[in-house]
């Protein structure tokens, strides 16, 4: 079977197709998965580049998505036939976050093998059902960016109707937070460097739109928006050079969760500003299978469908990461088999 690896240098220009043993039957506990769609995430690329440590040869991709073929002695959750999506921390299966989720070795794709490839045999819990309807396409785009989206607004931000959600940017977290957000009754403000995406999110539902190259200063403009008080939720996504706006617009007492690091691993944090605000910053790294379950459970009542940019094909891979580098899709960007 196919299999996309990157060797232990790094680099687009390294990413291999490869030919590799079929991965067998399951075993007790485990299920044999047909794969067939995989979505890019900005972790994904660190790890293809070599921005991750790590020493040997890593099949890639957290995201998998696809239809069980085979189930081992003792899963009863699953059955032959059925569509299901990978899970971001394999081994967080509920509660809190522990040291054993303090880093990406039990990631797929990273600290071990992903998705990348024609089949996989897993552990049962490694997977949850897929959304009802849902193409592995769009099941891919859960497991790491729109329970990302999901975990900060409703597992930790608490989400409820009449809030305010400021979210950054239209790639694929912020994209699943617009749409979250308003399925639970919130107005959503969302920036970006494009008109054109502006008005993509406002056909989603965003109720405004701020373009921060035009309004550098776009804390100012979502504090108009909002009558002077902020927004209640806060999806930060770019990290140190966003940050003090984002503290910025929040309200008092409000919630941002830290999700991405688009411009840097370090800053300085205006804390006075933060103390006044007495906002809550929550760091946060995708969350566990139970919560991947309840937002399953909400998708299929909703009957919301992701936004996929682009496809393209396994043996494409790394063209679908250099798209990903252009910073020109809105919404996922998706491998298909």
């Amino acid at each position: 079977m196919k299999a996309v690896y990157v060797n232990g240098q790094g680099g687009l220009d390294n990413l291999e197709v490869r030919d590799i043993a079929d991965p067998g039957q399951p075993g007790p506990g485990q299920i044999r998965v047909a794969l067939h769609a995989t979505s890019l995430n900005y972790h994904d690329l660190l790890v293809a580049k070599g921005g991750t440590p790590k020493q040997e040869p890593r099949l890639l991709m957290a995201d998998g998505a696809g239809v069980v073929e085979a189930v081992g002695e003792g899963v009863e959750e699953f059955k032959v036939g059925d569509s299901v999506v990978s899970t971001f921390f394999p081994h967080w299966l509920d509660g809190l976050p522990s040291s054993s989720v303090g880093n990406f070795a039990g990631t797929p794709g990273d600290g071990i093998d992903g998705y990348a490839t024609e089949f996989a045999v897993r552990a049962a819990t490694d997977f949850t059902l897929a959304p009802e309807g849902w193409t592995h396409a769009e099941a891919a785009t859960i497991t790491t960016a729109g329970l990302t989206a999901w975990r900060a607004l409703v597992g930790d931000g608490l989400l409820k109707a009449g809030d305010t959600v400021l979210t950054l940017g239209t790639g694929g977290v912020s994209i699943a937070a617009l749409q979250i957000a308003k399925l639970f009754g919130a107005t959503v403000i969302i920036t970006s460097s494009s008109d054109e995406k502006l008005a993509k999110a406002k056909a989603l539902g965003a109720d405004h739109g701020i373009n921060y190259k035009q309004n550098p200063n776009w804390a100012d403009q979502v504090l108009e928006l909002t009558g002077g008080k902020g927004v209640d939720h806060v999806v930060e996504l770019s990290g140190p050079g966003t940050l003090a706006q984002s503290i910025k617009a929040v309200r008092v007492g409000g919630h941002i969760s830290l999700i991405g690091v688009l411009t840097g691993r370090g800053g300085e944090v205006p804390t006075s500003l933060l103390m006044a605000k007495q906002a809550r910053l929550q760091g946060l790294i995708v969350g566990t299978r139970r919560q991947q379950q309840e937002y399953v459970a909400a998708l299929n009542q909703a009957k919301l469908r992701p936004v996929v940019d682009k496809s393209f094909t396994l043996e494409k891979l790394a063209d679908a990461f250099r798209y990903q580098e252009s910073a020109g899709h809105f919404g996922k960007i998706v491998v298909e088999w």
